[in-house]
């Protein structure tokens, strides 16, 4: 084989590798818009479970617990669903402060985001014994013990990635981590509504995911310091 042909093969191997494990570049975004919406559940909304709690009562069993994999607000709207700009390459700057809470023997929030190579910071605010245990794909799981000593621990992903989370010590705790491959992932409030925002101008593949009822996707283009509305609905 020539050794023209060589590099050339080199050359595409390289540039094959340099997209395929491209990274998202923070920066300042000059007249941003900004897109919004609201995420509605179809149907009838199913009736909320009450989960047994059956250690720690003294402090797990202040309040009762209900079951988080389908919360539909008063008016329809469905929460905990994670919106998000798949692909964006560049764009405004990362959160400084991503937070989980272990409060009441609960995660706190149920889903929540953190950047990918960004801190985590685990709370265990009970005084009591916690476990933080991810089951990921990509990623390094984890299977940490969180005593009542130990406040905060943290940690990090390296890839894009919807994590379970579970503690091992009290069964009815589950939550999510989304790492997230850019800062434009956000999750719908109780009235199912969202907002993203300082979105270059362009226009983007926008996704909706729930961690029961699937994912669902739009095409959206958001102008200069303008905004633009999507809407979904999601049914069982």
């Amino acid at each position: 084989m020539k050794i023209t042909n060589i590099i050339k093969i080199i050359m595409t191997v390289l540039l094959f590798s340099m997209t395929a494990f491209a990274q998202y570049t923070p920066g300042t975004v000059s007249n941003g818009g900004s897109i919004t919406g609201t995420i509605s559940f179809e149907g009838s909304a199913p009736t909320l479970k009450v989960l047994k709690i059956e250690k720690d009562a003294k402090v797990c069993a202040v309040d009762d617990k209900y079951k988080e994999d389908i919360v539909v607000g008063k008016s329809g709207g469905l929460k905990n669903v994670v919106v998000y700009i798949d692909g964006i390459e560049s764009g405004k700057a990362w959160e400084t402060k991503y937070t989980l809470n272990q409060k009441g023997c609960w995660f706190d929030p149920h889903v929540v985001i953190v950047g990918v190579g960004q801190k985590l910071s685990i709370f265990n605010s009970d005084g009591i014994l916690h476990n933080i245990h991810t089951f990921s794909k990509l990623n390094k799981s984890i299977n940490k013990a969180q005593p009542k000593f130990k406040k905060r621990i943290s940690a990090k992903f390296a890839k894009a990635e919807f994590i379970k989370l579970r503690c091992d010590v009290h069964a009815w705790m589950s939550g999510w981590i989304v790492a997230a491959a850019n800062p434009y992932y956000v999750t719908t409030d109780e009235a199912g509504n969202y907002s993203l925002t300082g979105v270059p101008a362009g226009t983007y593949t926008l996704k909706f995911w729930h961690e029961t009822l699937g994912e669902q996707s739009t095409e959206v283009t958001v102008g200069a310091g303008g905004s633009a509305k999507a809407d979904a609905k999601f049914s069982s």
